[in-house]
């Protein structure tokens, strides 16, 4: 499957905005990630007000925050957001047959977020990952993770960052099996706030 390529000049335009003033001033927090459909986001919603109600501890991420990351770059100068998003959405591609799994904590013994897995029968959300990974590395702008990838969507963070003690014993059940298209593939920068982060799309490739 092609993908459409949205070739915003987002990155140029917000270092201009950004306090630095410059475009070679300041920096990004930038991941890139898979876009879930509405239904999807959704269907998750009505299972984080059923399911997390009972675990006061965490705090649910909101469905506009729902994805699947597929690269975390941390900081990165905000001069070289522009070109990050060139390679990201280049090697961008359509992702299908995926379906929503079973719940898991991560970190598995002192949980930070509880996460959905996201099932990928046919390989292509790992292949894409792949796909993204080699042209960051390639550019100098990613460090490739020393772990498997594991396509999930974080649907709830630990307040205060550390997970009291048993929370790891009480996993909620795993939302229905859901399957799905991805939406769109697209690099965010992430700004953190007292409340949690917010995300703001820079750059998007939507499938054909």
């Amino acid at each position: 499957m092609t993908a459409h390529r949205d070739r915003r000049r987002a990155g140029c335009s917000e270092a201009h905005r950004d306090r630095s003033g410059t475009a070679s001033g300041g920096k990004a927090r930038l991941f890139v990630a898979l876009d879930l459909p509405a239904d999807v986001r959704e269907a998750l919603a009505a299972w984080q007000r059923r399911e997390l109600s009972a675990l006061p501890e965490l705090r649910a991420v909101g469905p506009e925050a729902l994805h699947v990351t597929l690269c975390f770059m941390g900081w990165r100068d905000l001069s070289e957001v522009e070109r990050i998003g060139e390679l990201a959405i280049g090697a961008a591609d359509g992702v299908r047959d995926l379906e929503l799994a079973e719940t898991a904590w991560l970190p598995p013994r002192a949980p930070r977020v509880l996460t959905v897995a996201v099932r990928d029968a046919g390989g292509a959300c790992a292949t894409l990952q792949g796909a993204v990974s080699d042209v960051l590395v390639a550019g100098g702008f990613y460090e490739r993770e020393r772990r498997p990838f594991f396509p999930h969507v974080t649907v709830g963070r630990v307040r205060g960052g550390r997970a009291p003690s048993g929370l790891r014993h009480r996993l909620p059940a795993p939302p229905a099996p859901l399957s799905f298209e991805a939406a769109a593939v697209t690099l965010y920068r992430s700004r953190p706030t007292a409340r949690g982060s917010t995300y703001e799309a820079l750059a998007r490739a939507t499938p054909a």
